[in-house]
């Protein structure tokens, strides 16, 4: 005597992507906002900007979205290491109170509105100083006051900005578009990598991005290996002889000076025997 056969209805698998009413799934929600993503495109209802203008309460996605943006462009440019830095981690000679009271005014001009006082933040010094070490841990307190802050290298923002060479398959446009509007940009190594007059498309590019930020009043912080101009005493060129002279008026005239100095940090205390 055959046996009944009983059959149930397959267990659905777990929603992956767009789950069955076509909404985006808990899960995916989370990774894009990790990205950064614009939470009010995938289904998150947007909210309301803050009345001072600061996105500090990260339990809002668009504000954890901000700051993971900052986060992602410090791991786009391999500097992992800079992110466990703050205003405390730094010596005198890396001028944290400089910087402190720096982002004490940008936080206030946003507060109110207003177009801060100071608008750049020139770092310069030589090579292993700690100049980096110090313009991260100004962008790591400034992104968890809630400033949108973006760290990227001179030389890369260029490569980005050329055809099909940007990362996450942005375009160019897209590039220029999020390092010009963000609050506080980092931008390293002005000049790096440059040992003669720039290109034509370097000075054109250079230019339009500090040119657009100090236009809309959103501060920016450069570090630098090179001194402003080349002089008797340091004959190698300056930024003057690489950028020109227009650029380096644009950006000094509404900046302050925080030089670093001393020894380079990296170099091993021991010299190595090749």
């Amino acid at each position: 005597m055959s046996m009944p056969v009983t059959t149930s209805a397959p267990t659905p698998a777990p929603a992956r992507g767009l789950n069955p009413q076509g909404e985006v799934s808990a899960h995916l929600l989370r990774v894009l906002e990790r990205g950064g993503a614009d939470m009010s495109k995938l289904g998150v209802p947007a909210q309301p900007q803050p009345e001072d203008g600061l996105w500090e309460d990260v339990a809002v996605p668009q504000a954890r979205a901000r700051r993971n943006m900052w986060r992602n462009s410090i791991e786009d440019a391999a500097q992992n290491e800079y992110l466990a830095f703050r205003f405390d981690h730094l010596d005198d000679k890396q001028k944290p109170n400089t910087l402190r009271n720096w982002l004490d005014s940008l936080i206030a001009a946003k507060k109110l509105g207003a177009r801060p006082e100071t608008l750049n933040m020139i770092i310069p010094g030589p090579i292993g100083s700690g100049k980096s070490a110090a313009a991260c841990a100004l962008g790591n307190e400034a992104a968890e006051r809630g400033l949108w802050a973006l760290y990227v290298k001179h030389a890369t923002y260029l490569t980005w900005r050329r055809p099909d060479s940007a990362p996450h398959n942005m375009k160019g446009w897209e590039v220029r578009k999020k390092f010009v509007e963000c609050d506080l940009l980092i931008l390293d190594e002005l000049c790096g990598e440059m040992d003669m007059t720039a290109t034509e498309f370097a000075r054109k590019e250079t230019i339009d991005l500090i040119d657009s930020r100090i236009a809309a009043g959103r501060p920016t912080a450069y570090t630098t290996n090179l001194r402003s101009r080349r002089t008797p005493d340091s004959p190698a060129m300056g930024v003057v002889d690489i950028l020109g002279e227009r650029l380096l008026s644009r950006l000094e005239s509404s900046a302050h000076l925080a030089k670093i100095t001393g020894p380079d940090r990296r170099k091993p205390a021991t010299p190595l025997n090749w």
